[in-house]
């Protein structure tokens, strides 16, 4: 087999492998052997932990939000962490303490979403720390649902679902995002997930670690906890909303933005150190393939257009290539044509896997964040 022939089949079979044959392997060896999470109807003390930079739009909402949960009211307070907010974030919150002694504002230095979470959980004994997006709304049971699964004590991390939620009520998950949430679902029933979500999760404090502020929580925490011989879940009952990106164009620079992260942590994370043969192939097809599916493409794609003349089934692979692009560009101009927003989101989607690595490579990651207008 030449050199091009092996470009064009290995990108190929990575592709397949990680979009269709692992969620498929996941699925069935969860079935054949999976490991239920021992819940229970555990009360531990919380503190719920609101990182907040310039969110004065919502902070308030957030609060009252969090204070309406069905927990008892005496075993958990909100922290809020301001990440030197230059709006009236912390005037609005010192406002909400004055009447409200389960809130706490931890004014911190500019830092970054990690490094202010770090500070506030500094601040607090509690037994289990729980922790928000500035701009999620949680449903009343959350807290309870989340912390259930902190009953087995193998389990040191849980996160719930995010939905997405247009301002009318509608959903907005799109069937990408549905898709995830199955696969966390059966990676959680095998042993542990391999990324969380930063809108709504639950650590014991003894579990809690200061990773590197650049990092994110969403894909370190997992990892990490598993290396440590922990389980790191997912409840699919505790719900979390937010609004979602604006358009298409706009949630792909907000995956820019994060998959700068998670490059970071696919070179420095020492992501499969100290973990398990099944748990290294979860990484491995989940995350890593996942984040390089881009750079995959871009190689099945040179290696079609390089064999088009060898053979049937390179033609047909170019003209599916090409037939994908143009439902895109579909996509891109609003024409009503079936799958062409599918087409669209998928390629963004993809094209900034490719996007973010560069601008990595190039300028490193900041620890800093910049919240998506849009989804206030």
């Amino acid at each position: 087999m030449t050199p091009l022939k092996v470009l064009f089949w290995g990108s190929a079979g990575l592709l397949a492998w990680t979009h269709v044959g692992y969620p498929l392997a996941a699925a069935a060896l969860a079935r054949v052997r999976p490991r239920p999470v021992r819940k229970d109807d555990v009360t531990p003390r919380v503190s719920v932990v609101v990182a907040a930079h310039d969110e004065e739009g919502v902070i308030e909402r957030r609060l009252e939000n969090l204070l309406e949960q069905d927990y008892p009211a005496e075993l958990f307070d909100v922290v809020v962490a301001s990440d030197a907010s230059a709006d009236r974030t912390d005037e609005l919150v010192r406002a909400v303490a004055e009447r409200e002694p389960r809130v706490r504002l931890v004014p911190c230095p500019r830092g970054g979403k990690v490094a202010a979470q770090n500070l506030a959980v500094s601040t607090t004994d509690a037994e289990v720390i729980a922790c928000s997006d500035a701009n999620s709304v949680w449903s009343p049971d959350a807290l309870r649902l989340l912390v259930r699964s902190l009953a087995d004590p193998d389990v040191a991390y849980v996160c719930g679902q995010l939905q997405l939620l247009r301002p009318d009520g509608s959903n907005r998950e799109g069937l990408y995002w549905r898709y995830e949430m199955w696969l966390r679902d059966q990676e959680s029933r095998l042993g542990s997930i391999t990324g969380g979500n930063g809108s709504i999760y639950a650590v014991r404090r003894s579990d809690w670690i200061d990773v590197d502020p650049r990092f994110g929580h969403d894909m370190s925490f997992p990892y990490s906890l598993t290396q440590r011989g922990r389980r790191a879940v997912y409840d699919p009952e505790a719900h979390a909303f937010e609004k979602p990106a604006h358009d298409t164009e706009e949630e792909y620079r907000r995956k820019v933005r994060m998959l700068e992260h998670a490059w970071l942590m696919l070179f420095r994370g020492r992501m499969l150190q100290g973990v398990g043969p099944l748990y290294a192939v979860e990484l491995v097809s989940h995350r890593h393939l996942r984040y390089a599916s881009g750079w995959l493409h871009l190689v099945l794609l040179g290696s079609s257009v390089a064999l088009v003349g060898s053979g049937g089934i390179y033609a047909v692979a170019l003209a599916g290539q090409a037939g994908g692009l143009a439902l895109a560009a579909a996509g891109r101009a609003r024409l009503p044509v079936p799958g062409a927003g599918v087409a669209l989101y998928y390629t963004l989607v993809t094209w900034s896997t490719v996007v973010s690595c560069v601008r990595y490579l190039r300028f490193g990651v900041p620890a800093v964040w910049e919240k998506a207008a849009g989804t206030r």
